[in-house]
């Protein structure tokens, strides 16, 4: 029953992506662009759910939470898509989402359950959720920026190009991404310092030291907007960058604990 949902929000996700590439063709976007979306997002939701119902707990097995955050990276592009132009961002999400999903249905990995909750463990683990989403989201959106931009400087703009939004709309709407993720990291690092008793003896450091540089090139980042102005390759560089640092302390460290120090 549950790979059953599992595979379910997979096809989910295949057709609404289908579903975007044939709206592109066709130059037009409307309000069921993101239908399919929504039903896969809610059988992905409720596929973690049973599983979790199954193991007793959440499992923290890096697949298992690969999944959990990309459902929060899609819900995340769900909401922001019903007042924000950003659903072409699921081109590369909603396949990304059924392949994480498929892997964690199919390679059925051991389960990794905490044994203590604490409320600030909880406001810890929503928060990373949010921030890795919406900084995602940035990363995914400077991209695009950045081959809209170099589009419409060096080439005839193609069809794709044409229906994204102005580049002054896309650069605002990365840049408030980026300060709400930049919030959530923050409290998610804040809360984090409340239970790391023994960041050494708990294997942490890495991933601690990678989410603070992070978080730093991000601070820079919006400073650097404020005060310079930067836009275009300058902060699509930095922006990839902090991602990157960001991805490596969200799952570089706890693929390498679990895979090869085990």
């Amino acid at each position: 029953m549950v790979k059953f949902i599992a595979i379910s929000s997979m096809l989910a996700y295949g057709i609404n992506t289908g579903w975007l590439i044939w709206q592109l063709h066709k130059r037009t976007m409307s309000r069921t662009s993101l239908l399919f979306a929504w039903l896969a997002a809610m059988l992905h939701t409720l596929y973690i759910g049973l599983l979790c119902q199954q193991q007793n707990g959440f499992s923290f097995s890096v697949l298992s939470v690969a999944s959990l955050n990309i459902l929060g990276v899609v819900l995340v592009l769900l909401l922001t898509a019903i007042s924000k132009p950003v659903e072409k961002l699921g081109l590369v999400l909603f396949p990304l989402a059924a392949i994480i999903l498929g892997l964690d249905a199919i390679l059925d990995p051991l389960p990794h359950l905490l044994p203590v909750h604490t409320g600030a463990m909880a406001v810890h683990i929503l928060t990373s959720m949010v921030a890795f989403s919406l900084l995602m989201i940035a990363a995914l959106q400077s991209v695009l920026l950045a081959i809209q931009n170099n589009q419409l400087k060096r080439h005839p703009p193609t069809r794709f190009i044409l229906l994204l939004p102005s580049l002054q709309t896309m650069e605002k709407l990365l840049f408030q991404m980026i300060t709400t993720g930049v919030l959530a990291l923050t409290v998610s690092l804040g809360t984090g310092f409340l239970f790391l008793h023994d960041l050494f003896a708990q294997h942490l450091a890495h991933k601690t030291v990678l989410s603070l540089l992070a978080w730093a090139i991000f601070c820079a980042i919006l400073a650097g907007r404020q005060r310079y102005g930067w836009r275009g390759r300058v902060a699509v560089n930095w922006i990839l960058a902090g991602f990157l640092l960001l991805l490596l302390g969200y799952f570089g460290s706890k693929f390498v604990l679990e895979q090869i120090l085990i």
